[in-house]
């Protein structure tokens, strides 16, 4: 093998392997490829979370818009809300009243 051939040889090899670097870690490379990937599996979870979420929360505006005891059990649940005619008794624990 001539001198010729082997710095050819080497200029190859050496593009060979700078394209294969390029290929593996340069932008738009495989390492970027399965980062998209991940990415994009992470976004759709997200997105069926999402989708659940959003379908709860419209059954729930269905219920306040027609469901007048749902309306009601919100009402007393988290206003503290009475019917007129009702009467709230508060006991005493009795723990704290025995020493």
């Amino acid at each position: 093998m001539s001198v010729k051939q082997k710095i050819f040889l080497s200029v190859v090899i050496l593009a060979i392997c700078s394209l294969l670097f390029f290929i593996v870690f340069g932008e738009n490379g495989w390492v970027d490829l399965n980062l998209l990937r991940q990415e994009k599996q992470r976004l759709l979870l997200e997105n069926r979370r999402l989708e659940k979420e959003n379908l709860s929360l419209y059954r729930e505006i269905d219920r306040l818009k027609t469901d007048m005891t749902y309306i009601e059990n919100i009402a007393r649940q988290e206003l503290g809300m009475i019917r007129a005619e009702e009467i709230i008794l508060k006991l005493k624990n009795t723990e704290e009243r025995n020493p």
